[in-house]
């Protein structure tokens, strides 16, 4: 039976985890702070370690160094809430097996479990060199910027603004990778060699909200173990980034604002305050100015946070970036799942063009990192799409192509539109050639 011990101070976090493991048949030991672990590591030998990378008193990748020196054969997987992707490369440069982000599915930890155990006959270098891409694949710093002319004007808003102290708001349809953006922004930024800490406001429960933001210390309220480090603490000199900012509740709203404002923070439990310098980058997906005229809300918070914003355009309005993603979370893909697929057909070529991508970027990777999966040729093909995707295509040349449409002059319009103007773009969009185009002009009286 495998051992595995558990480096986490969340207990109800760390509770779980191990009963889904002790159900999978591992012998499970826990630990809530680096002191706690670092004397069950010198008694036993562990298979693996789940480490988080942050402790009360240490961090996991400091933890790693002790572990692998009492046995180098120990396979260390670290946990964390915080998409920092530079703790992440020196985990693994430094020995661990790999990295994974919380919130994620139990079956995916055990499925990590899996490999690192097969892998442990491997020495450290061995390891590293295993896992690295893999990971490395994974993080924002490859991720393709795009050539259209809606991706170049966001790039451009990137570079302009990543210099300054301003605040930023991302707006964004779900999906469209404003993560990212904020991650290009703190990489761009003078404060790039701090962290950048991501935060979901949407999945933090009312409840912990403040601990979660601002920490807390041990014994301030029941389940309060040990000492908490907050997202604001985490952050320090470096960028917060607050995604889905509008689900934040009116309570917290406060709080934020007198955080921003002050620059201090209180734990909750504690009396001291304790001096952050952050920079703070918001995201949403829904029209704040208008959630404050709803009174839902702050006024003042939003113009805070609000000092420079960046729309982050959807996918069916950057077309001419489909494939440079696409081949992107191909390769991607293939690394991930040891798969060597080489391209897509004309047919699927034509049926992602055709496509409206409701689900923006986030979906084109899942949709080719499926097709990766279930592909049995050197190619993908429509077999493997999904059907509302593969008969995209045959339902767009009605559309578009034979301009069987009582919408056709509402579609030429647009289309001209979201080209500024630019007729062979407007055409490329329509999938139509420039001729038809003019005549479809001629037709309608549409003048430029």
């Amino acid at each position: 039976m495998s051992k595995i011990l558990i480096v986490e101070d969340d207990v109800a976090f760390c509770t779980m985890l191990k009963t889904f493991l002790q159900k999978k048949d591992y012998e499970v030991f826990t630990a809530f702070s680096g002191n706690e672990a670092i004397p069950q590591i010198k008694e036993n030998t562990f298979d693996i370690v789940l480490a988080d990378v942050r402790l009360p008193d240490t961090d996991g990748i400091t933890l790693l160094d002790e572990i692998l020196k009492n046995n180098p054969n120990t396979q260390v997987i670290i946990m964390t809430g915080y998409a920092e992707v530079n703790m992440a490369v020196n985990a693994i440069k430094q020995g661990a097996f790999d990295y994974v982000s919380k919130p994620f599915n139990p079956d995916t930890i055990l499925h990590t479990i899996e490999k690192a155990l097969k892998g442990s006959v491997s020495d450290v270098t061995t390891k590293k060199k295993v896992t690295t891409p893999s990971k490395l694949h994974d993080n924002s710093d490859s991720f393709v910027k795009g050539v259209s002319d809606a991706s170049k004007k966001l790039n451009e808003y990137v570079a302009l603004v990543a210099p300054t102290r301003m605040s930023v708001l991302v707006i964004g349809d779900s999906g469209t990778g404003k993560e990212y953006v904020a991650s290009s922004i703190h990489k761009a930024s003078k404060r790039v060699d701090k962290p950048f800490v991501a935060v979901d406001c949407g999945a933090i429960p009312k409840e912990i909200a403040s601990s979660e933001f601002f920490g807390h210390i041990k014994g301030s309220f029941t389940g309060a173990v040990n000492d908490k480090v907050g997202h604001f603490e985490a952050a320090n000199g470096g960028t917060l980034f607050l995604d889905e900012i509008g689900n934040l509740g009116y309570e917290l709203q406060v709080q934020l604002l007198r955080a921003l404002q002050e620059r201090r923070i209180k734990p909750v439990g504690s009396n001291k305050e304790i001096e952050v310098d952050i920079r703070v980058i918001v995201a949403t997906n829904e029209d704040l100015s208008h959630a404050v005229k709803e009174g839902e809300f702050r006024e003042d918070l939003y113009h805070r946070l609000n000092e420079f914003s960046i729309k982050v355009p959807p996918l069916r309005d950057r077309i001419e970036d489909l494939m440079l993603f696409a081949n992107h979370f191909l390769e991607e893909s293939n690394v991930e799942l040891e798969k060597h697929v080489v391209g897509f057909t004309d047919e699927v070529l034509e049926a992602f063009k055709k496509y409206d991508w409701p689900g923006n970027l986030r979906e084109l990777k899942n949709i080719v990192k499926r097709s990766v999966l279930l592909s049995q040729n050197e190619m993908i093909t429509l077999e493997v799409l999904p059907n509302d995707i593969a008969y995209a295509s045959h339902n767009a040349k009605q559309t578009y192509g034979l301009f069987k449409n009582q919408n056709e002059q509402e579609l030429i319009l647009d289309a001209l539109e979201k080209a500024n103007g630019n007729k062979a773009k407007a055409a490329r969009m329509l999938s139509i050639d420039r001729k038809t185009l003019y005549n479809k002009l001629k037709q309608y009286d549409i003048s430029l």
